[in-house]
Order: structure tokens, then C-alpha cells, then sequence
């Protein structure tokens, strides 16, 4: 166990530490829309991340042909740099190479939507290794589907905020059974929300249920500490219940995270659905993780260290890291919204 927590904290402290400031390693996708105003002329809408005033140094270079016919304008919106602008592309920018300068120095993604004045749009994931689009004439549904669900890999597993919970949750919960239906009551959830708001049925801020996502992991984390002390509670004895109602909120966080992205109107619900399961797979993967370790150090952790005094100090660290951190979020959080 004691080895397993050393783990767990390193996770915590790459989470406390790394994610929040480490600008450079920006994980949220560029998104750059192409949308054709008649033959050979497209409008371009560019957004890169931005923290404040700061953004990725990502540029879009139109292939030769193309020439700009207006000003690149730039507007800040929250968490992001849109430009936009208008250009003349000779024979058309199908099969043509856009190239995004800079993308191979960072960890970011792009993802680039074309809107044909006929024909159906095409969206394509841009990785930093080729830093190069090429607009094809026809695409396949899946490359959509699975452009989509390895976003949503992505985001749950760099989303250190709901793994955190997720984490939380198999602390508490140490009934198989249990856990799985509090991880299902979870999904069921999220998925809920996700789908709600991204087809505009419902529509919260961001920032106070940011706020709210990480006073959810606190609670856990308390309610933790209260049942190993031996107190009764009723998100022990009914941990769907309590996964449930914060899964909802978790699922405006994905929906916020998915508007970011941006999503192909004319296939929303194939990219809801792979964006849902790339979630999915990652919240498994992770959750598989975390049960694999403990099942390992629970059948080889030599008997010298299985003591009283070592086994309370192994669950104890990380269950103060994750109050700590989360308790850091939620301060954090509602001094960004008080700065707003």
C-alpha cells in the first residue's frame, strides 16, 4: 500500500503542479474552420488556446495559391484567439496542403472543418508529427467517429479534475459491486448533461460549475475520511446516488470542453456518441489502472511493511492530497469568477 500511495501522490502532484501551468504543454485542440462563400473563395475562422493574453504561437500558411482578400481580424474569447479572415484559392483548396506552423512543438492537436458550398463537410485531426491538412474530395463516417473518440481519450485523461473524482470514488468505495454501479450511475450521467447541452436543450456557465466540479471531489474526499472513522453516510451506502447527482455536472465540464473543439453540425450526434466513448474508454482505462496496481501491491507487497501503522498512512496521504487539491480548485475557481 505504501507503494501504491507514492503513486497516487505522483499522479496528484503532476496534476497540482504540472497541468494548471504548464502553458507549454497545452493539450486542448486548435480548431480551424474553412467554410467556402462561393467557387474558390472560403472564409477561415482560426481559434487557438489562450490563457489571458497569452496564446500558442500556431499560424495557419495557406497553400500558394491561396491570397487574402481581407485583414485578418482577432477577437478574445474566453480561453481562446478567434481570427478570421477571407481568401481567394485558385482551383479550389481540396487536395491542397494547409499547414499549421508551430503545431510540431506542441502537444496540441488541431482540428480542421471544411464547409463546401456543395457536398457534404469534412473534418479532419491534424496531429503535431504532420503538422499538415489535406482536404480530401470524399471521407469516410469514420474517420469523423474516430477523429472524435481519441478527443475523448484525450480530455478524460488529461483532465485531472474528473479522474480525480473518478480516483476518490474507488478510494470510497470498496465494494466491487458498488463501484461499479457508482462508475456506471456516473457515466449514465455525464452522458446525460452532454448530450443536453451540446444540442442546446439546457446551457449553464462554465465557470460556476467549474467551481462546483471541484467542490464535488472535496466532498468525497471528506466523506472518505468520515467512513474510515467509522461514521455512517449515505454516499457510502449509496454511492450511485452521490455519483449520479455530481455526474451531471461533470457533464456540462465535457459539453464546455467539446464546445471549445468545436463539432460538425451535420454529424453532431456521431460525434457526441465517439466523443462520449473515448470519455468512456479513458475512465475505464484508468479506473483498470488504479484496481491492477492495488490488486498487484495487495498479493506481492512484502510482509515487513504490511503494518497498522503503514497501512493507515498509505490511505490517509492521498485522500489529504486530494481534499487539498481540490479545496486549491474551488479557491481558484471562484476567485476567476470574482475577477470575470
Amino acid at each position: 500500500m505504501m507503494r501504491l500511495a507514492g503513486l497516487i501522490l505522483v499522479w496528484l502532484a503532476m496534476a497540482a503542479g504540472l497541468a494548471p501551468s504548464a502553458f507549454a504543454h497545452e493539450i486542448r485542440p486548435a480548431f480551424l474552420q474553412v467554410r467556402e462563400v462561393e467557387p474558390q473563395v472560403y472564409d477561415f475562422l482560426w481559434k487557438t488556446p489562450a490563457r489571458g493574453e497569452m496564446r500558442l504561437a500556431l499560424n495557419i500558411i495557406q497553400p500558394a495559391e491561396c491570397a487574402n482578400i481581407s485583414e485578418p481580424r482577432s477577437t478574445m474569447v474566453a480561453g481562446a484567439v478567434i481570427e478570421r479572415w477571407r481568401a481567394r484559392c485558385p482551383g479550389g483548396i481540396v487536395g491542397k496542403p494547409i499547414q499549421i506552423e508551430n503545431l510540431s512543438q506542441t502537444l496540441t492537436d488541431a482540428i480542421v472543418r471544411f464547409e463546401p458550398v456543395e457536398g457534404s463537410p469534412k473534418t479532419l485531426r491534424v496531429k503535431p508529427d504532420d503538422p499538415y491538412a489535406v482536404i480530401p474530395d470524399k471521407q469516410p463516417w469514420e474517420d469523423v467517429a474516430w477523429t472524435y473518440f481519441v478527443i475523448g481519450v484525450e480530455h478524460i485523461i488529461f483532465g485531472f479534475d474528473h479522474l480525480l473524482f473518478v480516483l476518490a470514488l474507488v478510494l470510497l468505495v470498496r465494494n466491487p459491486g458498488r463501484l461499479f454501479g457508482a462508475v456506471t450511475a456516473f457515466t449514465v450521467a455525464h452522458s446525460i448533461t452532454l448530450a443536453a447541452t451540446t444540442f442546446g436543450w439546457v446551457r449553464l456557465p462554465s465557470a460556476p460549475v467549474e467551481a462546483v466540479i471541484a467542490l464535488s471531489i472535496m466532498f468525497v474526499a471528506v466523506e472518505i475520511m468520515r467512513v474510515r472513522a467509522g461514521q455512517s453516510s449515505l454516499t457510502a451506502t449509496m454511492p450511485w446516488l452521490a455519483s449520479f447527482s455530481f455526474g451531471l455536472l461533470h457533464g456540462f465540464g465535457f459539453a464546455g470542453a467539446l464546445r471549445e473543439i468545436g463539432m460538425p453540425e451535420d454529424a453532431a450526434p456521431l460525434a457526441l456518441l465517439f466523443f462520449n466513448l473515448g470519455v468512456e474508454a479513458g475512465q475505464v482505462s484508468f479506473i483498470a489502472a488504479v484496481l491492477l496496481v492495488m490488486f498487484v501491491w495487495r498479493r506481492f507487497a512484502p510482509a515487513t511493511i504490511n503494518t497498522p501503522r503503514v497501512g493507515d498512512l498509505a490511505w490517509r496521504a492521498p485522500v489529504y492530497a486530494i481534499g487539498i487539491m481540490s479545496a486549491y480548485w474551488v479557491v481558484e475557481r471562484v476567485v476567476g469568477m470574482v475577477a470575470i
